[in-house]
């Protein structure tokens, strides 16, 4: 008897009409940035409700280039959740600004206007809140909220497309947001980014911020036919995507409702399956919109009957792929040493949380096998 295939965490869903697009740009001779990502630019800023997109090699670089933009640097601070992947905090220190770490409610993983307040000060110059793995953060409560301190409200939208908050999507009428394109994100360009915003002003500097500081792009120079001499305005950085990946990013966002229709109904189903385990709590859409379940995390009790790192052996035992929960940057030795206020919440969710598989064509049979391992696991 053939034993059952290894089940992954995640797999892209990536096909015949990518591989077409990616061909078609190198054949185009044009594989830099150029048409195709002017192409995607537009057609994900319409896709969110932006005005203007930036498209970018990562969502690292998008946040960089939006905490510029808002012009953070040395003696600012930004209040960030430490329930994030490293590079949010990141890329505060690539400003030099401070980062302040913020606890995050349990529901949700993301921040509160009451987790900011507990940790900002006068120095408090923006917040950087992160639509945790797909989950919708209450970006209303939160724009008010930092209206009435004077911060500005930035979105870490690198897990958030296809979520929504109040049937608008996430990123709609934020003051700047940034996307990313990782493949293990909902829709991938293999690496890549986008900085989405509704003024004029800031997507032109942001425009030139990605591409040395010109007052001219290369795409733009090649268009005119004439010769034209560029002039670098200010210090920029080397951060556009090719045409390469706009061509397979533009297929991608095509297939965008229906991937998250399908991880949708994964994750009630999931649901379904995993009810009966006591002691395990899976995330779930918050009341003020709908995730797309980029990732699908579960919560375990303090007295689970084996501990977070016992289970993913146990399911990598069992051929199937999982992760630890969402880090807690605080906790990492890149942080030793930086102050933070106490992140129980954070902790807890950090220390006793796992993300299980989730992909577009992950099969029922798949998620019995992995409901199976929980179940004997809890000792059911």
């Amino acid at each position: 008897m053939t034993a059952p295939g290894r089940i992954p965490v995640m797999v892209p869903w990536l096909g015949e009409e990518e591989a077409r697009a990616a061909a078609d740009a190198v054949l185009s001779g044009w594989v830099a940035q150029g048409p195709r990502v002017a192409d995607f630019e537009r057609a994900f800023a319409e896709r969110v409700g932006a005005e203007h997109g930036i498209a970018v090699s990562s969502c690292t670089t998008a946040l960089h280039l939006a905490l510029i933009a808002l012009g953070l640097g040395p003696g600012d601070e930004v209040v960030v959740p430490s329930l994030s992947f490293i590079a949010t905090a990141n890329a505060v220190l690539y400003t030099g600004a401070r980062p302040v770490f913020a606890d995050i409610e349990e529901a949700t993983g993301n921040l509160t206007p009451q987790t900011v307040d507990a940790v900002r000060t006068p120095r408090t110059k923006a917040v950087l809140a992160v639509h945790q793995g797909g989950v919708p953060a209450d970006v209303h409560a939160l724009r008010a909220a930092c209206a009435d301190w004077g911060a500005a409200l930035v979105e870490d939208a690198a897990c958030g497309i296809g979520a929504t908050v109040g049937g608008k999507s996430v990123g709609q009428g934020a003051l700047i947001a940034a996307w990313s394109f990782h493949p293990r994100k909902v829709i991938t360009t293999g690496e890549g980014g986008m900085v989405t915003t509704d003024d004029a002003a800031r997507a032109e500097r942001l425009r030139r911020l990605r591409e040395h500081g010109m007052s001219v792009s290369a795409a733009q120079r090649h268009a005119s036919g004439r010769p034209v001499a560029e002039r670098y305005l200010e210090v920029g950085y080397n951060y556009r995507m090719t045409d390469i990946q706009a061509a397979v990013g533009l297929v991608q966002l095509g297939r965008l409702d229906e991937i998250v229709t399908r991880r949708r109904e994964l994750a009630a189903r999931y649901e379904q399956l995993l009810a009966p385990i006591p002691g395990l709590r899976p995330v779930r859409d918050p009341a003020h919109g709908e995730g797309n379940f980029q990732s699908y995390w579960v919560l375990l009790a303090e007295d689970f009957p084996v501990g977070r790192d016992a289970l993913l052996e146990a399911l990598a035992d069992a051929g199937i792929s999982a992760r630890r929960g969402i880090m807690a940057a605080h906790l990492e030795p890149a942080y030793a040493g930086h102050a933070a206020a106490p992140l129980p919440v954070t902790e807890r969710i950090s220390r006793n949380s796992l993300i299980l598989p989730l992909f577009h064509t992950m099969t029922h049979a798949q998620q019995d096998r992995v409901a199976a391992v929980l179940h004997e696991q809890a000792g059911g």
